[in-house]
């Protein structure tokens, strides 16, 4: 907003397929909409990873760097510093209710509301914490289908557990959180620990699960990921084309907590 880069969306949008027409119109700039019809209270804003000059920005180098310093976190990592309590628990929802949240539809073929900017934190039995990003689409007031690419550290860490594995999605993240969790490192390689060595980076214990969580994240959706399945799709892949339906592990979630005056992330598929 200081220097000009935000649109600021100060008319009422609908998270059902009225936002997604704005956020490709302004493709590249943040967009933030004010005023969320349904959903008094919140804010939805879109766009935050569309330039390279925003993560320039966020790590204070010029673009032309930004791969050395992503190179430099990758191969040397620092722990997150663990804080007592943070922002992103200030709020804790009394009940869950995934409608709550102003979820997107994109557009009127997909499968449902999508959760696309999330992050899901879990730990593996054999390399510990694993973060990365994974669609979710809204089932009903407690579960999210999921999209798990077969044989990634997400997919392998369900299928070493013979129960539920405990599951933290954090929803409105720092750009440095985006890249890392966005990166591939070898196995055992902390996502949270290369975003740390990007910007500092706390974690907090998590309320209902033994998994700690970016601080200053906007929302976290505590619960677990299981070894039911539900028709997850479809939904426009990365390529711009339509990703078909297939089986999904569902997410339960148990707890909800956020930020006051909580700002929804959203990300536009195929963009």
């Amino acid at each position: 907003r200081a220097d000009g880069r935000l649109v600021e969306v100060d008319t009422p949008a609908d998270p059902d397929l009225g936002m997604a027409p704005f956020i490709h119109r302004y493709d590249g700039r943040p967009v933030l909409f004010d005023r969320v019809t349904g959903y008094p209270g919140w804010r939805v804003v879109a766009g935050m990873a569309s330039a390279r000059e925003y993560f320039a920005a966020a790590l204070d180098v010029p673009p032309a760097q930004l791969i050395h310093k992503l190179a430099g976190a990758l191969a040397n990592p620092v722990p997150p510093p663990v804080v007592g309590d943070g922002p992103c628990q200030e709020v804790v929802e009394p009940g869950v209710d995934l409608a709550r949240l102003p979820i997107l539809r994109h557009f009127s073929f997909d499968g449902g509301p999508y959760v696309t900017a999330g992050i899901l934190v879990i730990d593996d039995p054999d390399y510990g914490r694993n973060v990365s990003f994974h669609r979710l689409l809204r089932l009903d007031s407690r579960r999210f289908a999921a999209r798990l690419v077969e044989k990634r550290g997400t997919d392998t860490a369900l299928r070493k557990s013979a129960g539920d594995l405990p599951v933290a999605v954090c929803i409105g993240n720092s750009l440095p959180v985006l890249l890392a969790a966005s990166m591939t490192p070898p196995m055992g390689v902390d996502e949270l620990a290369i975003a740390n060595a990007l910007a500092s980076t706390p974690v907090v214990p998590c309320r209902t699960v033994p998994l700690h969580v970016p601080a200053e994240s906007e929302i976290v959706l505590e619960g677990r990921l299981t070894h039911a399945t539900a028709p997850e799709g479809p939904f426009v892949d990365l390529t711009e084309t339509m990703d078909f339906v297939r089986p999904g592990p569902v997410v339960e979630i148990d707890c909800i907590t956020h930020r006051r005056d909580p700002i929804y992330q959203a990300l536009l598929p195929g963009k």
